[in-house]
Parts: C-alpha cells; sequence; structure tokens
C-alpha cells in the first residue's frame, strides 16, 4: 500500500513539474518576443 501512494506522490510531483516549465517556456518565449520586437523598432528608427 505504501509503495502506491509513494509512486502516486511521485507522478503527481513529475506532471506538476512539467505544467510549471510548460508555463515557464511560455513566459520566457512571450519575453524574448517583445525584446526582439524592441529591437526591431530601434532598428527602423536608425
Amino acid at each position: 500500500m505504501k509503495k502506491v501512494i509513494i509512486a502516486s506522490l511521485a507522478a503527481m510531483f513529475v506532471l506538476t513539474g512539467c505544467n510549471t516549465f510548460k508555463g515557464l517556456g511560455k513566459d520566457v518565449s512571450s519575453a524574448g518576443q517583445a525584446v526582439t520586437g524592441t529591437a526591431q523598432e530601434v532598428q527602423n528608427k536608425i
């Protein structure tokens, strides 16, 4: 019974971690797009 509980908890943490990294990847991607957009605006002004 203990093995089932431990396996369930481990699976829960793994799946939660995947969602967290997925969200982090979206945040980093959004920041990169903002930097790219700003750099293009500056380049167009020059």
